[in-house]
């Protein structure tokens, strides 16, 4: 099947976007993933699916905790961002729980998670998180990735 034509059949259905978070050498550690759902209730669980090729998941996979949030609908910028390569935190406003998860303020959920297990999936690996801990508001509209791009609800 041509990987093309397959990401282009996949872009027609819309996902949130999350940030997936860490510190690592006291300094944080993430990416944007909008492959990601609510797995399990018991235990609770999410999944985010991290392409293998990742050069931040090797080093995020051994932090203390990992936080995952639930991007608001302004937050495009932080989106792209988080995506990119580099210091991917210059100019993202940001912040830590006890545990040393990192979390992007505004977010319209946040999840305090350790992994609790890794599954390979093809060309990609799905990280498997406990969550520990969370805080949401429910008047937050999320920020939607489809069709290639950032959208906001109606």
């Amino acid at each position: 099947m041509d990987p093309s034509v397959l990401r282009a059949a996949f872009a027609c259905f819309p996902s949130g976007v999350t940030a997936l978070a860490g510190l690592v050498h006291d300094k944080p550690a993430g990416m944007a993933v909008s492959a990601f759902a609510a797995i399990s209730l018991e235990p609770p669980l999410l999944a985010a699916s991290i392409q293998r090729t990742s050069t931040t998941w090797p080093t995020l996979r051994g932090a203390a905790a990992l936080g995952v949030s639930v991007l608001a609908e302004h937050q495009g910028d932080v989106g792209r961002r988080l995506s990119e390569r580099g210091d991917r935190f210059t100019g993202v406003d940001w912040t830590t729980s006890g545990s040393g998860a990192v979390f992007i303020r505004g977010a319209a959920a946040r999840f305090d998670c350790t992994l609790h297990q890794e599954v390979p999936a093809g060309d990609h690996v799905i990280a498997l998180l406990k969550v520990e801990a969370l805080e949401f508001r429910p008047a937050t509209r999320p920020l939607v990735f489809h069709g290639r791009g950032f959208r906001q609800l109606a």
